[in-house]
C-alpha cells in the first residue's frame, strides 16, 4: 500500500502525530473494554523502538466542541501506559503555543497523549486553519484510526495537506483485509448478513451482490424479505415499506448470478423473553415473533460455507442476547471459525453486534480478520471512498 508506515523509515527524533480511535466504552470513569487500545499497540511500539517522539491525537464521545470533564482522555492515557508498561505523558494544554512548547521538550522514544481533539469545535468542521495548527506540532502524521476514517474531520482529512502522511499498521491490515474480500476475491465467496433493518444495509448487499456467489440474509433483514415475498412474519421486526428495496435485491442477484438464501424455518416466540419453538416459515402465526433461524436453515448455510473459500459476516442471525435464540448466530460463528482454522479459508467479520457475538462465544482468534470499525467498515463495504483513506493516498501538501 502506498504511504504505509514502513520499518525502513528513519524516525529517530521525529515528532510523529499519531491519530488513533480510543473511543472506548467507559462507566463511572472506568474503561470497560480495551480491544481498540490493544489493537494499536504494535504501531506505538514500532514508533517508540524507532526513537520517534509520539504525540497521540484521539477523541472520546461527542463533546460538540466543548470541554467535557467526563470525556477527558486522561483515563485512556493511564490505561495505555499500563498496557505498554511505559509512561504515557498526558498533555491537556490548548493546541496553541503552550502545547507546542511542551511537545518540543519531549525525549526520543517518548509518548505523549493530547487532550480530546473534539474539545475543539474546528475538528468536526474539518477546519483547515485548525488542521494546520495541529500539523505544526509534528514532523510526520500517521493515521491508525480506520474506524474514524469515514469522517471528514481536521485530524483525519485536512491535516494531510500540511504534513507528510502515512497509514499505521492497524489501518493497513484493515484496508488489506477489506480489499481482499471485496476486490481480490478467492471464489466461491459468500456473504452472511443480518441485523434488524434491510434499509441500513441495502447498499452493502447491492454492492457485494456484483462480486459474491452467495448472499445469506438472516435476522430482521430476512423478515423484511420474507414479508415482501408473501410470508407471514407475525409481530417480527420488519420494514413493511421496503418492498422496492427487496425487489431490487432480487433483480440484481439474477443480473449478477448471486444466489440469495433466506430462512425456510425459524424459531418463534410470543415475547423476547420466551423459550422459542421451531416452525416452518409457512406456519408462523400472527401473534408470534421470528427470533432465530431454524435447524434446516442452519444446514443450508453449513453446505454453502463448507464450499466457500472466502466468507464475510456482518450481523447476527437472531436475538442472541437471549440464550433461547442464540443458536443460529452461534452455529454460523462456529461454522466460519472452524473452516478458517482447519481449511484456511479467508474470513472477515465486522460490525458491533457481530463483534459482541464473537466475544460472547470466545472466538476472537478464529477469523482471518475482525473489524471493530463500525461505520467505516460498513461504508467501505458499500463501495464508498473514505475521506481519511483518500486524503493519505493523495497527500498533496499545501505550501
Amino acid at each position: 500500500m502506498k504511504n504505509h508506515l514502513s520499518k525502513n523509515l528513519d524516525l529517530k527524533g521525529k515528532k510523529v502525530l499519531l491519530r488513533l480511535d480510543l473511543n472506548v466504552p467507559m462507566e463511572n470513569g472506568a474503561i470497560t473494554e480495551t480491544s481498540r487500545i490493544e489493537k494499536i499497540i504494535p504501531t506505538i511500539k514500532l514508533l517508540s523502538e524507532k526513537q520517534a517522539k509520539i504525540i497521540i491525537l484521539s477523541h472520546i464521545g461527542r463533546p460538540k466542541g466543548k470541554v467535557v470533564k467526563e470525556m477527558s482522555l486522561k483515563p485512556i492515557s493511564e490505561k495505555l501506559s499500563l498496557l505498554l508498561k511505559k509512561e504515557v505523558l498526558f498533555n491537556n494544554s490548548p493546541l496553541n503555543g503552550d502545547a507546542k512548547f511542551e511537545i518540543d521538550k519531549i525525549n526520543d522514544g517518548s509518548i505523549t497523549m493530547l487532550e480530546n481533539i473534539r474539545f475543539n469545535k474546528e475538528e468536526e468542521s474539518n477546519d483547515k486553519k485548525f488542521a494546520k495548527k495541529i500539523s505544526d506540532l509534528g514532523d510526520i502524521y500517521v493515521n491508525d484510526a480506520f474506524s474514524c476514517s469515514h469522517r471528514s474531520h481536521a485530524s483525519i482529512d485536512a491535516i494531510t495537506k500540511y504534513i507528510p502522511s502515512y497509514f499505521g499498521l492497524q489501518i493497513s491490515q484493515e484496508i488489506s483485509a477489506l480489499e481482499k474480500i471485496t476486490n481480490k476475491i478467492e471464489k466461491p465467496v459468500s456473504l452472511v448478513i443480518g441485523g434488524s433493518k434491510i434499509s441500513t444495509k441495502f447498499k452493502i448487499i447491492n454492492n457485494l451482490i456484483k462480486k459474491f456467489d452467495n448472499a445469506i440474509i438472516v435476522g430482521g433483514m430476512a423478515n423484511t424479505i420474507l414479508k415482501h415475498t408473501g410470508k407471514n412474519v407475525g409481530k417480527s421486526i420488519c420494514e413493511r415499506d421496503s418492498g422496492d428495496l427487496v425487489k431490487q435485491i432480487f433483480e440484481n442477484s439474477k443480473k449478477y448470478d448471486c444466489e440469495i438464501i433466506i430462512p425456510n424455518d425459524v424459531i418463534v416466540s410470543k415475547s423476547l423473553d420466551g423459550t422459542g419453538k421451531e416452525k416452518d416459515i409457512n406456519d408462523v402465526m400472527d401473534d408470534e415473533m421470528i427470533l432465530d433461524i431454524g435447524s434446516k436453515t442452519i444446514l443450508t448455510i453449513e453446505k454453502i460455507i463448507n464450499k466457500s473459500k472466502t466468507v464475510l459476516w456482518n450481523g447476527p442471525a437472531g436475538y442472541f442476547e437471549n440464550p433461547n435464540f442464540q443458536n443460529g448466530t452461534k452455529k454460523i460463528l462456529e461454522l466460519i471459525s472452524s473452516r478458517t482454522e482447519h481449511e484456511n479459508i479467508f474470513s472477515v467479520a465486522g460490525g458491533g453486534e457481530t463483534v459482541a457475538a464473537i466475544n460472547k462465544f470466545e472466538k476472537s482468534n478464529s477469523f482471518t480478520f475482525i473489524s471493530t470499525a463500525g461505520g467505516a467498515f460498513l461504508e467501505y463495504l458499500e463501495g464508498k471512498t473514505l475521506p481519511g483513506i483518500k486524503a493519505i493516498n493523495q497527500n498533496v501538501r499545501v505550501k
